[in-house]
C-alpha cells in the first residue's frame, strides 16, 4: 500500500505517461462551457458590460478546491465520490439524490433545448425547436447506447477543438472591430438590487460549472483509467483537472467580453425563449461585426451547446447506475452495462418529455436550475471537504494549508452569498 501511494504522489510528469491520464479535464470543460457561458456569461456582458468580471473571477476561483477534490479523491482512494458519500452516511448519499433528482430533468432540458435553437441556423433546415430537440438526443443516445467512454473522449476533444479555434476568433473580431457603440442614456440595471441578486445567483450556479461535477469528475477519473489501464498518479489527475478547469474559467470571461463588446447598450433584453435568443444572438453578432461572422458565431455556439448535452446525456446514467449500486444490495458495476443503456434511454425520453412539457421557456429553466445548485453548493462543497480530510483517505493525498485556506474562504462565500439571496427574497414578500 505504502508503494502504491509513493508511485501515485510521483512528483515526475512525462507525456509518456500523462497521455494516459489526460481526458477527463477536457469533459470537465465540455460540461462547463454551455448554458453557463453562451447564455449566462454572455447576458452578464451583455446587461452589465465588463463590470461583472469581479463575480466571474470569485466563483471560479472560491468553487475551484471543491471541484479539484473530485479526482483527488478518485487517485487517493479508487472510488468515486457517491461511494464516499456512503461512508459519511446514508443522509449524504441521500441528499445526493434528492438533488440529482430535482435538478437531472431541468438540466438535460435546457441544454437540449439551446442546442435544438442554434441547428436551424447552423444547416438550414427549418424545424421546430422541439423538433430538433429529439433528433439532438437520439443522436446522442444513438452514439452512447453502448456505454463506451471511449466515445465520450473522442467527440468532446472534437468538438473543444472547433470551440475554441471560433470563439477566440470570434472574441478577437470583436475587439479588432470595436464591438456595440452603447447608447448614451443606457444604463446597466442596479447589481444590488432584488433582481440583480437573482441573477448573480443563477450567473455563479452553474459557474464554470455546478459542484455535483465534482462526482462527475471521480467517475470520469476511474473510466479513463480503466479505458488505458493506467493507475495515474495525483500530480497527472490534477494536471488534467486543472487544464479543464482553466479553460472553462478562460471560456467564461471570454463569452462575457462577447456580450459586452456586441450586445452590452444595445437596447434589447434576452429574448424569453431559445429560439428567439439565438436569433438574437446572431443578428447582434452579424449586426456589429458583418455578416462574415455569421458562421462563425453559430458554429462557435453550436459546439459550445453539442459538447455539453452530449456529456450531460452521457453522464447522469453513470451517476445514477452508481447510485443504485450504493442504495440497492447485489447492484454492482458489473451491471453497468446492462443499466446504463437502460438509464440512458429512460432519462433522455424523460427530459424530452419534460421539455415538451415546459416549452420554449429556456430563461425560466434556467435561472430554476442554476439558482438551485448554487443553493445547494454549500451543503455540497462540505460534504467534499469532509471527505477528503477524513481518516480513510491516507494524508499525503489531503490539500495542505494553503488550499484548507481556500476552502474556509469558499464556504463563506457560497454560504454568506446563499443567506444574502434568501434573506432578500424573504424581505420582498
Amino acid at each position: 500500500m505504502k508503494e502504491n501511494v509513493r508511485n501515485m504522489q510521483s512528483d515526475s510528469i512525462t507525456w509518456r505517461t500523462f497521455r494516459y491520464a489526460f481526458g477527463p479535464g477536457l469533459v470537465m470543460a465540455a460540461a462547463a462551457i454551455g448554458v453557463s457561458h453562451l447564455v449566462q456569461s454572455t447576458r452578464a456582458g451583455a446587461e452589465y458590460g465588463f463590470s461583472l468580471i469581479w463575480i466571474v473571477l470569485l466563483v471560479n476561483l472560491f468553487k475551484y478546491p471543491f471541484l479539484e477534490f473530485g479526482p483527488r479523491y478518485a487517485v487517493a482512494t479508487g472510488e468515486h465520490l457517491i461511494a464516499g458519500y456512503r461512508k459519511l452516511g446514508r443522509w449524504a448519499v441521500g441528499l445526493f439524490v434528492l438533488f440529482t433528482l430535482g435538478t437531472v430533468f431541468a438540466v438535460q432540458a435546457v441544454v437540449t433545448l439551446v442546442t435544438a435553437s442554434l441547428a436551424t441556423p447552423l444547416t438550414g433546415i427549418e424545424l421546430s425547436v422541439q423538433t430538433w430537440s429529439v433528433i439532438i438526443v437520439s443522436i446522442c443516445v444513438a452514439l452512447l447506447i453502448r456505454g463506451n467512454y471511449s466515445v465520450v473522449d473522442r467527440v468532446v476533444k472534437l468538438f473543444l477543438a472547433v470551440l475554441a479555434i471560433s470563439t477566440v476568433f470570434a472574441v478577437v473580431a470583436a475587439l479588432l472591430g470595436g464591438g456595440q457603440t452603447p447608447d448614451p442614456s443606457f444604463q446597466h440595471p442596479e447589481i444590488w438590487s432584488l433582481a440583480g441578486i437573482t441573477f448573480l445567483v443563477a450567473l455563479m450556479g452553474w459557474m464554470p460549472i455546478p459542484l455535483d461535477v465534482a462526482v462527475w469528475h471521480s467517475i470520469w477519473t476511474l473510466e479513463r483509467s480503466k479505458q488505458t489501464s493506467h493507475q495515474p498518479t495525483l500530480k497527472e489527475s490534477l494536471a488534467d483537472f486543472h487544464i479543464g478547469y482553466a479553460g472553462a474559467a478562460i471560456f467564461a470571461l471570454l463569452f462575457l467580453v462577447l456580450g459586452a463588446q456586441v450586445m452590452y447598450g444595445s437596447g434589447e433584453s434576452f429574448a424569453a425563449t431559445a429560439g428567439a435568443f439565438s436569433q438574437q444572438l446572431i443578428r447582434l453578432f452579424t449586426l456589429n461585426l458583418g455578416d462574415w461572422a455569421f458562421y462563425i458565431i453559430v458554429i462557435s455556439a453550436f459546439s459550445t451547446m453539442f459538447s455539453t448535452t452530449f456529456t450531460v446525456i452521457d453522464t447522469y446514467p453513470r451517476v445514477m447506475n452508481h447510485l443504485l449500486g450504493e442504495l440497492l444490495p447485489g447492484h454492482s458495476g458489473k451491471q453497468f452495462r446492462r443499466t446504463y443503456p437502460v438509464l440512458l434511454v429512460v432519462l433522455s425520453a424523460t427530459s424530452i418529455g419534460f421539455l415538451l412539457l415546459m416549452g420554449d421557456r429556456f430563461r425560466v429553466l434556467i435561472d430554476l436550475a442554476t439558482t438551485l445548485s448554487f443553493l445547494v453548493a454549500p451543503g455540497l462543497a462540505w460534504m467534499n471537504y469532509k471527505l477528503i480530510t477524513g481518516p480513510h483517505v491516507d494524508a499525503s493525498f489531503r490539500p495542505g494549508k494553503k488550499m484548507r485556506i481556500l476552502v474556509i474562504a469558499g464556504l463563506v462565500f457560497l454560504t454568506l452569498f446563499a443567506l444574502f439571496y434568501l434573506g432578500m427574497q424573504i424581505a420582498s414578500v
